[in-house]
């Protein structure tokens, strides 16, 4: 279905009420409106994304020149907004001539507004039009057909050209509304092509707002837990999939961000829930998981594997390759000819805070053995894996040797991921 159109706009209720009179632009009132918004910043075009209605009460072009009020009109034009509606009998007594003859030879419709009808409710009764018309008619959204759910998403995950006001409206439209205070969490999922297992987590979680949509790829959703809940809510979200996963899923959490963030950090935590999906199912894990359950991670968890493969793994092979042989050269060429997994056992040890308990467990290995290939690691590096300042290089070089050395010890997926990659 078409956008909206400037002509359809001005059949609203709220904008006749303003009595509009189009004074420029007269065979431009086809175009397609993708958004209706107020501001009073005048030297705020390149904010501008192209395709608004923009509302102003005028005030800025009083006391301006007109060579001032020209290059405003020209700049919105030149970012190819729908259209400038104007305010005038109050702040602005008339409109400028000025105004009128540069709309005029860009084309731009320009319309004086006779009376005075709060701008929010024009806004709010056009854009609720933009969003059941089908969300402007954008590419992205015309594959989800009326699931305003799915397009939304998509958007967000795609990082597509957005506004605030347009995405809140958009979640109010499918249901969403985190209240002051949430925490948003993105979380994709693999190995079920339906949205019953967020709907699951969901409940268990109590009084979380959801957004869930199935992809071709995975399950994506956007989760808002109330502000005055407890504790951490990456892992609230974590030990609820945990909980309600069926055997052979693949789940992965985003980071958390605040409801009032804006619409850009709502993206984030979304794309780096499919990016650590992807991940997940691609990589070998850096520890021993549950076979026969299900596999949550987190962005947090693969944070490291995140930056590294950024851009994709195929770009970063050479240079993880280098930093591995570089940092790890003696391990390297003692596996070659030696039965050990010197490397493993290294990477494990400094990912749980070389906590030796730890890491001889996670490796099914006694406590001396450990301390046998500890010691081995050391004398091979001629180096004190526990000095602080080499952690990080140390960690580093393991994680890229697991991504680009090791066979894969993924979890094989049972259908091959189509989404894009989008971080």
């Amino acid at each position: 279905m078409p956008a909206l159109t400037l002509r359809e706009i001005l059949a609203l209720d709220p904008v006749r009420a303003a009595e509009p009179e189009l004074l420029a632009g007269h065979t431009a009132l086809d175009r397609p409106v993708r958004w209706v918004h107020s501001s009073e910043v005048y030297e705020g075009a390149n904010f501008l994304d192209g395709g608004e209605l923009l509302l102003t009460n005028g005030f800025g072009l009083m006391d301006a020149d007109d060579e001032v009020r020209r290059r405003y009109v020209r700049e919105l034009a030149s970012r190819g907004v729908a259209g400038l509606a104007v305010e005038v009998g109050r702040s602005l007594p008339a409109m400028p001539a000025e105004v009128i003859d540069e709309a005029r030879r860009r084309e731009l419709p320009l319309l004086a507004m006779h009376r005075v009808v709060p701008f929010v409710r024009i806004t709010e009764a056009a854009n609720r039009a933009i969003v059941a018309r089908g969300l402007s008619g954008r590419a992205v959204v015309r594959p989800w057909g009326d699931d305003h759910t799915a397009a939304l998403l998509a958007d967000l995950a795609d990082r597509a050209a957005l506004n605030q006001p347009e995405v809140e409206a958009r979640a109010a439209l499918a249901g969403f509304h985190p209240g002051p205070g949430a925490r948003l969490v993105g979380v994709s999922l693999h190995g079920t092509r339906e949205v019953g297992t967020v709907d699951r987590a969901v409940r268990l979680l109590g009084g979380a707002g959801v957004l869930r949509a199935a992809f071709p790829g995975d399950v994506l959703a956007l989760l808002s837990l109330p502000g005055a809940r407890p504790g951490d809510p990456v892992k609230a979200v974590q030990e609820a999939f945990r909980t309600m996963s069926a055997p052979g899923l693949t789940v992965a959490v985003g980071h958390a961000v605040a409801e009032g963030s804006g619409w850009l950090r709502w993206s984030d935590t979304l794309r780096a829930a499919r990016t650590t999906l992807e991940l997940a199912l691609t990589v070998p894990a850096a520890e021993p998981g549950v076979p026969d359950g299900p596999l949550v991670t987190s962005s947090r968890a693969l944070a490291l594997e995140r930056e590294l493969t950024r851009g994709g793994l195929d770009a970063n092979r050479e240079r993880l390759s280098a930093l591995v042989h570089h940092t790890l050269g003696p391990l390297l060429t003692w596996e070659a000819s030696h039965s050990s997994d010197l490397v493993r056992t290294l990477e494990t040890h400094l990912r749980n805070g070389c906590s030796p308990t730890r890491t001889a467990a996670l490796l099914h290995i006694g406590r001396q053995s450990l301390y046998q290939r500890l010691e081995r690691i050391e004398t091979l590096l001629g180096l004190d894996i526990n000095d602080s300042e080499l952690l990080g290089e140390l960690l580093t070089a393991t994680c890229a040797h697991r991504l680009v050395e090791r066979p894969s010890g993924a979890r094989p997926a049972t259908t091959a991921p189509h989404f894009k990659r989008t971080a």
